[in-house]
């Protein structure tokens, strides 16, 4: 196993950044009247998931880093609330959301893996 020796390191960080980068992808793809509105509260909350990341890991503490942690995953919630939303107001298709969502899911995952990782035995 490969040393961590930044927060770049970690798989979490790294497919969290991808997530956030397809979110750009596809929402540069909507109406241009949602660019003030639901694309700017949905590339808020992706871009929101790896930074937290990062700074947690940045911080002194585990307690703080594991804190940081939970907010990534709080605005993963948000991200995943907001595609959800336009879906049903029609701006993203089925389509273009389920394999969002499932990435979203997939660094959710390794984000609760980390924080209990990080937890006192």
């Amino acid at each position: 196993m490969a040393k961590i020796e930044s927060y770049r390191d970690l798989i979490v960080w790294q497919q969290a950044m991808d997530l956030a980068v397809s979110i750009y992808e596809t929402t540069k793809a909507w109406p241009k009247e949602e660019l003030y509105g639901m694309t700017t509260q949905l590339r808020r909350a992706a871009s929101s998931v790896p930074a937290n990341i990062a700074e947690g890991y940045g911080r002194e503490s585990r307690a703080s880093y594991q804190q940081f942690l939970r907010i990534a995953q709080g605005s993963l919630k948000e991200l995943e609330t907001h595609l959800l939303i336009a879906q049903r107001v029609g701006i993203a298709s089925h389509e273009a959301v389920e394999p969002l969502m499932n990435r979203s899911e997939s660094v959710g995952t390794l984000l609760r893996l980390l924080i209990r990782k990080l937890s006192p035995e």
